[in-house]
Order: C-alpha cells, then sequence, then structure tokens
C-alpha cells in the first residue's frame, strides 16, 4: 500500500489564512451581455489547451472559470486542443489533458474539438488572403526576421519579398503545402504593417513547415501548419464561441485576434451572427511552485522529479495523486476570484487549507498511521484482543473498528527516553492518552546490544477507555501491532526552498533535496 502525506500542514492551533471572496469580472461581463440579448443571450465559452505537455495549477483557474461561466448562465463549453505545432505534442498529453478536466468535475459539450479539425478551411482562407495581397510569402531566415522586426520602441523595416507577386506567393505556398520546401526556407505572412505600434501586428506568421514528427491527428498528411494566432481565434469562430478568456499575457494579440476573424468574415468564410470576443484575466500565481512548461518539463526530464504525476509538482496529475480531492481546487479558484490586474501571489498556505477544508468533509474513511513504530506490550492487559469500536463524525456513517491487545506499536517520536523540558509525550514514569482508547504509563525501556530503544513496557488504566484525558497528557496514534498492515509512506515537503522560485537565475538551485522522504515500514 502507498500513503501521500503532506508534511506542510500549520502547527496545532494555528489558524488557516484569512481570506475574503475576490469577485469576478468576467461573470459580471457575461451577465450584462446576456442581459442585453448580445449573442441572442447564448454563452459558449471554451477550454483551448495546447497538448504540448500537463496541465497544472494555473490551468485549473482557467477550466473552473469557462467551464464555470457556462454552466451558471445555462450555456456549454468546449474542449479544443489547439494542436498546431506537432514538434511538442503528443497523444499522452491529450489523454491526459481529458482525464484532468473531468476530475475537476467538468464534463464539456459534445465530442472533443481540435484545430486540426479546421485544416482545410485555415488553408483556404490563407489563399484567398494571398490573393487579396493581405498576405505573402516570406524567405527571411529567423534570424533576419527578428531582425527586421524592429522593437517596442522603433518600428521594424519590410521585408524585401513584401511585394512580391500575388502568384509568387500562391505558388509557392501551394509547394509548401505540396511538401517541397525545406523547413525554415519560407514562412507564410499577413501583410498588416511592419511600423504598427503593437509589435504582434507586424507582418504576423501565419503558416510554417514543420517537417518532424508526424501530427498526433493528421499524421503526415500536412507539413505546413497554422500559427497559434492564424488557428485560434478563427477556431473560436468556427465554433461560435460567444466569450474567448485567456490569460494576460495574450492582451497584446487581441488585436490580431479580431484582425483575423474580421477579414475572414468579410470574404464570406464565417457563419457566426457575431464574432467572438477576447477577455483577459490575470493568471494564478502562487508561492513555492513554478507554472512554466518549459520549467516543469526541466525538472522531469533532468530527474529533479520522478514523472508529470510526481506529488510534488502542482500538475493537476500531480495533485490527484497525492491525495487532493478536486473540490479543493474549485473552492481554491472561488476564492481568489477573476481580475484584470496581476495580484500578489497566492500563498500556498492557502491551497493547503482548501485541502483540510475537503478532507474533512469528504473523507469518510479515517484511518491511524504510524510512521515509525515503536513497540508496546501492555503488561497488566491479559484479555484476548479486543475491538474498540469509535463513533464518526456525520449521520449515518458506520462506527470505527480499531483492534486493540497487549501488544501495539507507537511513533518513536512520540517517546523520549530523557525527556526535554515541556515533552508531553510518552517517557519513562509519563502517561500519555492512546487516540480512541486508554491511557498509558511507561514503566520500563528495553534496549538492543547497541543501546537503541526497541520496546517499551507499559501498564494501561482500565478506567480511562472514552474518558478525555488531563490536560497534561497528550494523545498519540498507535496501532495494534500484528492486526495493522505495512504500508509505504512518503512524506512531502514543498518542492522548492524560496517562495518564488521563478525569480531565481536558475530555479533549479532552489529545489529542495529533501522534499521526499519514503519510509518503508510504517504500519
Amino acid at each position: 500500500s502507498r500513503v501521500f502525506v503532506s508534511q506542510a500542514t500549520p502547527k496545532s492551533g494555528a489558524a488557516d489564512p484569512e481570506v475574503t471572496e475576490v469577485g469576478n469580472f468576467v461573470e459580471s461581463l457575461v451577465r450584462a451581455d446576456v442581459e442585453a440579448g448580445k449573442y441572442g443571450a447564448r454563452v459558449r465559452t471554451r477550454f483551448p489547451p495546447e497538448p504540448n505537455g500537463y496541465l497544472h495549477i494555473g490551468h485549473a483557474k482557467s477550466i473552473c472559470l469557462n467551464f464555470g461561466i457556462a454552466r451558471k448562465f445555462g450555456g456549454s463549453c468546449n474542449l479544443r486542443f489547439d494542436d498546431t505545432n506537432p514538434a511538442s505534442e503528443k497523444q499522452e498529453y491529450i489523454d491526459s489533458i481529458q482525464e484532468d478536466v473531468r476530475w475537476l468535475g467538468f464534463e464539456w459539450d459534445g465530442e472533443a474539438r481540435y484545430a486540426s479539425d479546421y485544416f482545410d478551411k485555415l488553408y483556404s482562407w490563407a489563399k484567398v488572403f494571398i490573393e487579396r495581397d493581405w498576405a505573402y510569402v516570406d524567405e527571411l531566415s529567423a534570424e533576419e526576421l527578428s531582425q527586421y522586426r524592429g522593437t517596442l520602441t522603433s518600428p521594424g523595416k519590410d521585408s524585401p519579398f513584401r511585394n512580391r507577386p500575388v502568384a509568387e506567393s500562391l505558388l509557392i505556398f501551394e509547394q509548401m503545402r505540396a511538401g517541397e520546401v525545406k523547413q525554415g526556407a519560407a514562412i507564410l505572412r499577413a501583410k498588416i504593417g511592419m511600423d504598427n505600434r503593437n509589435v504582434i501586428m507586424r507582418d504576423p506568421v501565419m503558416y510554417r513547415v514543420i517537417e518532424h514528427p508526424p501530427h498526433p491527428r493528421t499524421k503526415s498528411e500536412w507539413p505546413v501548419y497554422p500559427s497559434y494566432d492564424w488557428a485560434h481565434g478563427l477556431s473560436d469562430a468556427i465554433e461560435e464561441v460567444t466569450h474567448s478568456v485567456c490569460t494576460l499575457e495574450f492582451n497584446a494579440h487581441n488585436e490580431l485576434y479580431d484582425w483575423f476573424n474580421e477579414r475572414v468574415l468579410s470574404i464570406g468564410g464565417l457563419t457566426c451572427a457575431a464574432l467572438p470576443r477576447q477577455h483577459e484575466f490575470a493568471r494564478l500565481e502562487m508561492t513555492y511552485i513554478v507554472v512554466s512548461k518549459r520549467k516543469l518539463r526541466r525538472l522531469v526530464e533532468g530527474g529533479f522529479v520522478d514523472a508529470w504525476d510526481d506529488p510534488r509538482l502542482p500538475t493537476l496529475s500531480g495533485m490527484r495523486r497525492r491525495g487532493y480531492p478536486p473540490s479543493a481546487l474549485r473552492r481554491l479558484c472561488e476564492l481568489i476570484g477573476v481580475t484584470k490586474v496581476p495580484s500578489a501571489f497566492i500563498q500556498f498556505e492557502l491551497l493547503e487549507a482548501c485541502v483540510r477544508d475537503s478532507c474533512k468533509e469528504e473523507t469518510q474513511a479515517k484511518l491511524l498511521c504510524v510512521l515509525r513504530p515503536l513497540r508496546v506490550v501492555i503488561t497488566n492487559y491479559d484479555a484476548a484482543d479486543q475491538v474498540l469500536e469509535v463513533a464518526q463524525e456525520g449521520e449515518g456513517l458506520p462506527a470505527r473498528r480499531l483492534p486493540f491487545g497487549r501488544e501495539i506499536v507507537i511513533d518513536r517520536e512520540d517517546f523520549m527516553e530523557v525527556p526535554e523540558q515541556g515533552f508531553k509525550r510518552l517517557a519513562p514514569g509519563m502517561t500519555a492518552k492512546l487516540r480512541f482508547a486508554y491511557t498509558i504509563t511507561c514503566d520500563e525501556v528495553i534496549h538492543d546490544d547497541h543501546g537503541e530503544v526497541i520496546e517499551l513496557r507499559c501498564s494501561y488504566d482500565l478506567a480511562s477507555l472514552g474518558q478525555r484525558p488531563p490536560k497534561q497528557v497528550a494523545v498519540i496514534h498507535w496501532v495494534h501491532a500484528t492486526s495493522s498492515v505495512p504500508v509505504r509512506v512518503r512524506l512531502y515537503e514543498r518542492l522548492f526552498t524560496t517562495p518564488r522560485p521563478e525569480e531565481e537565475d536558475d530555479f533549479l538551485t532552489v529545489v529542495n533535496p529533501e522534499s521526499v522522504e519514503v519510509i518503508e515500514d510504517a504500519r
């Protein structure tokens, strides 16, 4: 058996972080649209991950927002994979993403959708753009493209290929589609303006050649692939999404999103009654984690963690494996709210508080566990083993049944042969309360040949069962020595030693070398 335990819990008596729920501006915006009859009072959202990695806690905020908005307003939410870059996409990621969305408690409308479902349409529209001189094939190198783009404070300059004949661009683009052009030799760019104040609008890429590896779905059918910007907004429009919600880093892409959609609408390529609009919100940022897929991949591939579902990672599969209830993540997303302004980092303790609350509300099977067993013989217990029945909180729950007998085990940390000042658990001559059972007093300590404590001999108080112990008597965990089940326990600390690992020059230098401890002989 395996048990995952988080050590990062408040000390006894410590209060959980105080949090006031924050508003949700997206919900207010959607409500205003519905009341105004925009989109025919219809609401359709979408969750559009790129299948190039596992989802993390930041995605949970987007999932809860998109699916939650649709649910609240009686609408629908699509799951669409923006699968436009086969170089980094895998079926493994597609499968894991679907599992994570369902685990969080949501179901998308109809079948899962893919940008690759629309490759034929996107390609045909791109050809129309060329014919109308809205796009051209460029043959600048990647380095030259960067040089020509300009900066935030200075305009770019036109490519020497910008004014090539339409027929020539069309021919080369068709050759790209036929697999006759090498990767990096040519790209298709929109013809907008290299002096645009928005760098994203300076003749952005629409298509590029990607020779390997094969696409997870279309295999080797397409040697050219649409850029994210070309495919994303048009996929929203094809699916008649009403509210396209994404994080703030896409704010600069908003203008291009509209530019592409409006032009395709003008050529009669779209059937939606009204174009979707993109709305950006501040992403979730939290202490003691990283959420960059690139950095998560370095942790996995560098062997700092075991896999994408390692319980130390902030991936949803890792949190699921760690035992986090999905309701805890949904509650966290409710508490932090949705705003347009980047706020302070969310404290990791808030997530832990949500997890504890959910576990308290939802967990019915509660077990006692001893991490580092120390044998205890109760010398004045001569009866046969008995079963102690303990009533559980909650209506209709059966009583817990705890085997008790002459030999039990307690945790070594609950015993000190020479107790420190203030130590209140078990020590020679001291008394402790066995949780849900009796009080015991340590009468004798047995050592092995090396002086290590291997056994305690204690006496128990028969009348103490069901009684509250005196104030100075601590309560300790225990299990029956032979009826208990051996388990392997993993104790997890935070993966990083500093609260803001992404601010380090190299975040790998602050990986906690003691983030996991494996105990093989717990019971």
